[in-house]
C-alpha cells in the first residue's frame, strides 16, 4: 500500500461507475498485468461465486472418540476458483493459536471441492462436508456469520462524532455515497494528538484482484502511522495485510471478515513527545482492536510506517486513504484524550439494521 492518491486531487476522482459496480481499470496495476474483471461495492452486484465465500465452523473426527473443532474460511479468486484457510482448533480469535493450512478448489454446479490437506472439503452455500482419502465422511461444518462486538457502538458523551451518515462537515476532501456512507480519501479537519478512535469499514468484493489491489485503504494516524485496510480474509497475518501496521508489524491474529461484511477498528493512539529543539523524547504508541479482538497491544512506533509522512513535532490530520478501491466507512467517532475524560473503551455496539 502506497501513500499516493494516484492522480486524484481534491476536485476530481478517477472513477467509472455502473450502478454500484466499480470497473477495476481505475485501479493501479503492475505493468503489463490484465486488470480484474470487476469490483462490487455492494451485494446487489456479486457473482455466482460469492455464495460460497465466507466462514464455516464445526468439528471433525480424528479417529476413535477424538473430535477437534475445525474452522474454514473460503475466498473466491475468480472464474469459479477458490482459496481457503483451514484452522484446526476453530476460526481465528483471541484465545489460542490455530493450525493454519491452505486449500485450493473449483466450483462445479452447486458446490465447490477444496483439496490440499489430509481431507477434501465439499462446500455448499450453507454448509461443508469433510471427507477423508477413502471418501468417508469425517465431519460437517456450518456457515457462520460473525459480528464485531463493537459494531454500531454509540459515541460516548465525551466523543466528537466525525461521521454519522448525515454530512462530511468534519472532513476535507470527503465524499458520501447516495446511501450515506463515507468514501475513501477523507481527511479529518481537526488535529488530534492522543485519542481513541472508533470506525467501521467495508471492503469490496474483488475476486479477480490480487494482493494490494484487493480492497486497499488505510487509517493514517497523524498522517504518519498506517493501520492497513485490505481484503485479507482467509490469509495469514501480514504487516501489509488488514490490521497490519504497514511494513512495520504483523497483527497478532488476522481477524478479517469476508468482503462486504462490516468490520470495526478501535484504536488507542498516543503521539510521540518532542523537545523544544525538535529532539524526539518518546515514541508514539498504539493499541488496535480489529473486530473486537486486540491485535496490537501498546506497540511502540519507532518511526513512521510505510509511506507515512516523516516524523516531526507538528500535528498532521488523520486520513482514510484513497488507493483506488471502493472502501466504505460509517459510524466514526473520536475521543480527544487530552481534552476529555475517558471511560470504557472499546464500547460495545448496537448494530444498525443492514
Amino acid at each position: 500500500m502506497r501513500g499516493t492518491r494516484h492522480g486524484r486531487g481534491p476536485h476530481g476522482r478517477l472513477r467509472v461507475r455502473l450502478g454500484v459496480l466499480v470497473l477495476a481499470f481505475a485501479w493501479p496495476q503492475p505493468a503489463g498485468a490484465d486488470p480484474p474483471k470487476y469490483v462490487a461495492a455492494d451485494v446487489s452486484q456479486v457473482d455466482e461465486d460469492f455464495a460460497f465465500q465466507g466462514e464455516f465452523a464445526g468439528s471433525i473426527s480424528l479417529g476413535g472418540s477424538r473430535n477437534r473443532p475445525l474452522g474454514l474460511q473460503v475466498r473466491a479468486t475468480g472464474d469459479g476458483t477458490f482459496e481457503a484457510a483451514q484452522y484446526l482448533g476453530g476460526l481465528p480469535g483471541p484465545r489460542r493459536t490455530r493450525q493454519f493450512q491452505r486449500l485450493v478448489g473449483r466450483r462445479s454446479d452447486g458446490f465447490v471441492v477444496l483439496s490440499g490437506g489430509p481431507w477434501a472439503v465439499i462446500v455448499h452455500p450453507d454448509h461443508c462436508v469433510v471427507v477423508d482419502g477413502d471418501g468417508k465422511r469425517v465431519g460437517q461444518l456450518h456457515r457462520v456469520r460473525r459480528q464485531s462486538p463493537t459494531l454500531g457502538a454509540k459515541a460516548p458523551r465525551s466523543a466528537i462524532v466525525l461521521f454519522d451518515g448525515r454530512n462530511t462537515d468534519q472532513f476535507t476532501e470527503a465524499e458520501m455515497t447516495e446511501t450515506g456512507l463515507l468514501m475513501e480519501g477523507a481527511q479529518v479537519k481537526r488535529l488530534f494528538q492522543d485519542f481513541n478512535l472508533h470506525l467501521e469499514f467495508r471492503v469490496p468484493y474483488a475476486p479477480y484482484a490480487r494482493d494490494q489491489a484487493r480492497g486497499n485503504s488505510g487509517v493514517y494516524l497523524l498522517g504518519r502511522y498506517e493501520v492497513q485496510i485490505l481484503d485479507s480474509f482467509a490469509l495469514e497475518p501480514r504487516d501489509n495485510g488488514c490490521g497490519g501496521l504497514y511494513r512495520f508489524r504483523d497483527p497478532d491474529v488476522n481477524m478479517s471478515y469476508p468482503p462486504l461484511e462490516w468490520q470495526t477498528y478501535d484504536i488507542m493512539f498516543t503521539a510521540p513527545r518532542w523537545a523544544v529543539d525538535g529532539t524526539k523524547l518518546q515514541n508514539a504508541r498504539v493499541t488496535v482492536w480489529h473486530n473486537g479482538v486486540k491485535i496490537h497491544d501498546d506497540v511502540e512506533l519507532v518511526n513512521k510506517t510505510g509511506a507515512g509522512k516523516p516524523e516531526e513535532p507538528s500535528l498532521v490530520p488523520i486520513l482514510l486513504q484513497d488507493h483506488g478501491s471502493p472502501v466504505r466507512f460509517r459510524n466514526i467517532w473520536i475521543i480527544d484524550r487530552g481534552a476529555q475524560p475517558v471511560g470504557q473503551f472499546p464500547v460495545r455496539g448496537e448494530p444498525p439494521g443492514e
